[in-house]
């Protein structure tokens, strides 16, 4: 199967050609275009910015990624595309550029859950096989899931506010850093004392795999508001502690809920048990140094693929689309754009639902 994957759901314009089967595929192109400048004098993303670049960009980052896997349109077998959840405009802008590919041509057209693309990377990557343990840390969303098939998932927690690269942007932002904040504030606590600041570790005295870090970046603004306030200023130096205080509370936590998730998941006894870790904080180096001293100590295999996989790409929901292609799924020209859209249905919602539904 070769399949064309379409990813618009912040603010990275994306598109893959991936071939081969569920057990084996292979990425032939990948292209990511970001959008960094255009929302660099905002302070974080603006989503009607970000939806028009999408509706702009998408059909020449689809060339480009045919061009470079050497495939013509009409080789296709499959176009999938990201459905949900994200910001609604740029969604929106992917499947109808979608609908209006398969409309030309005839292609089966399937929509896919952001998350389980992220989710079933390491399927990708290494060909794990099912079940495996996933944590899922990322500017928007924040897991842990026991992945059992290509739309099979257990939610074991999850955060119950702010996401984990959330958080590293907010507190960029009171620190005067440039955004996206996860490599800002990684440079910053490299000169830094992670012990100088007693940041709070939330949630660690409850039981459970969820998660909180509204507070912790909360607590970043109170330290930085009373250094300023005391010495009429921020100094390099303070901010790079308060940075590596941040950081090292942020590895802390998600060690020790990770911690819990293993014991949950070795319940359940596989032959190979496994921790895979993707979306964009996975990128950060201090968090998975923290999570594969944990795998090493619990005797479970460490995963994360690589960081061109890990952040928002398109080659993850080709493959996405694949799996689920060859497992019977394939949508209509009724497929709708879904800003929200759980991976575990089963579960009741941690961020509570309105209209648009269950928010995680």
């Amino acid at each position: 199967m070769t399949i064309l994957g379409i990813e618009s759901s912040c603010d990275d314009t994306a598109a893959a050609i991936v071939r081969g089967t569920p057990q084996s595929a292979d990425v032939l192109s990948s292209v990511v275009e970001g959008q960094t400048a255009l929302h660099a004098d905002f302070g974080g993303v603006v989503p009607e910015i970000a939806a028009r670049a999408h509706a702009e960009r998408l059909d020449a980052v689809t060339a480009r990624a045919l061009k470079q896997a050497g495939v013509a349109l009409p080789e296709v077998d499959a176009i999938a595309v990201t459905a949900g959840p994200g910001l609604i405009g740029g969604v929106v802008s992917g499947v109808m550029f979608a609908k209006g590919l398969a409309a030309a041509t005839g292609k089966p057209l399937i929509g896919v859950n952001h998350l389980a693309g992220h989710a079933l990377t390491p399927r990708l990557t290494d060909g794990v096989a099912f079940p495996y343990l996933m944590l899922l840390v990322s500017g928007g969303h924040c897991q842990f899931l026991i992945v059992r098939g290509p739309s099979d998932f257990s939610r074991l927690g999850g955060t119950i506010d702010d996401a984990p690269g959330e958080a590293f942007d907010k507190a960029a932002r009171i620190l005067g850093l440039p955004q996206p904040g996860g490599p800002s504030v990684q440079a910053e606590a490299e000169a830094g004392d992670p012990k100088r600041f007693a940041l709070p570790r939330p949630l660690l005295d409850r039981p459970g795999c969820d998660l909180s870090f509204s507070g912790l970046k909360t607590a970043v603004l109170r330290q930085r508001d009373a250094l300023v306030a005391k010495d009429g200023g921020l100094r390099r130096q303070d901010r790079a502690d308060l940075c590596a205080s941040f950081q090292a509370a942020v590895a802390e936590v998600l060690t020790a809920k990770a911690r819990r998730a293993i014991d949950n998941y070795l319940q359940e006894c596989p032959d190979t048990p496994l921790l895979a870790v993707a979306g964009g904080v996975a990128a950060n180096t201090a968090i998975r140094s923290h999570l594969s001293d944990l795998c090493i100590q619990s005797g479970v295999r460490f995963l994360a693929p690589p960081l061109a996989l890990c952040t928002d790409n398109a080659a993850m929901i080709g493959f996405a689309g694949l799996m689920l292609f060859e497992d019977g799924g394939q949508d209509g020209f009724d497929l709708s754009a879904r800003p929200r859209w759980p991976l575990d249905t089963t579960q009741p919602a941690m961020l509570g639902s309105g209209k648009k539904g269950a928010k995680a």
